[in-house]
């Protein structure tokens, strides 16, 4: 598998330059993950199937849902790419590099958990901040157009808050100067997050099921449904910090209430 991976590699690099990899590369990574990811979710609302894993009843219209995919392209080819183009000499000046040999699997594991951690905490305050009222108003609000998210919603943003938030994805790897195949990763990894996050479907293998404080949509639906003052939960992939900061009181409070509840139905039932 490792010297598949490698011949892999070795033929990118021989037919593709650095900065096309880097660049080019990374941007048509991000828009298959992305999309492919995402469209799913679409034909899920639209088909009705699975609806019984639907978090909110209400659905997005077909227009609500293609002015989004406009949007996002239009902020894709107009932010995102240029930030990935003019990005790339500050990567290369901390040490970025796609050539042999590939970085070990323990490097690459632990460059990615540091990544996550960093990106959790540095995205909270960034994200918080920007649920202040006048940053709110004139920000933030666009992203929370939709009260009932669905997976590609989890970009759709204000052109500020992109660039804002955006810094908490990158500030990571610009640190540590990672090989490119390490950023693919780690890019990969953090768009299949927060579409998850976004999709309005809470399903039996929904990874919040299985590993211990990572949010997940129905925790991060919890946030849209709720008024920008009120919201809350404002973690990014795991929940400690709103846990720290008492800022997630109100869905532990809504959770604990529907667990007594289903309690208490099951203990009727069995009367």
């Amino acid at each position: 598998m490792a010297s598949l991976i490698e011949s892999s590699w070795q033929y990118l690099i021989t037919h593709f330059s650095d900065f096309q990899l880097a660049c080019l590369g990374s941007f048509f990574i991000h828009e298959s993950v992305f999309f492919l990811s995402g469209f799913p979710f679409i034909w899920l609302e639209r088909s009705g199937w699975l609806t019984k894993y639907k978090i909110q009843a209400k659905i997005n219209s077909p227009s609500s849902q293609g002015r989004c995919i406009m949007r996002l392209l239009l902020y894709h080819f107009g932010v995102n790419l240029p930030v990935m183009l003019f990005s790339y000499p500050v990567f290369r000046y901390m040490g970025m590099r796609s050539s042999l040999p590939l970085p070990s699997w323990k490097v690459v594991l632990a460059q990615i958990i540091f990544y996550f951690i960093l990106e959790d905490f540095v995205f909270y305050w960034g994200h918080r901040v920007l649920h202040t009222k006048w940053l709110y108003k004139h920000v933030h609000s666009v992203h929370h157009e939709y009260a009932t998210p669905f997976g590609l919603t989890s970009e759709y943003a204000h052109p500020a808050e992109i660039l804002f938030l955006g810094f908490a994805t990158i500030v990571g790897p610009a640190l540590t100067g990672p090989h490119l195949i390490t950023l693919w990763l780690w890019m990969v990894l953090r768009v299949l997050e927060t579409v998850e996050a976004h999709c309005g479907y809470h399903f039996p293998w929904s990874p919040s099921n299985f590993l211990p404080l990572y949010g997940g949509s129905d925790f991060h639906d919890y946030h849209h449904r709720l008024l920008y003052t009120k919201s809350g939960n404002y973690s990014s992939t795991f929940t400690y910090m709103d846990r720290i900061f008492g800022t997630d009181i109100g869905y532990r409070k809504l959770k604990a209430s529907k667990s007594a509840e289903v309690e208490f139905i099951s203990e009727q039932k069995k009367k």
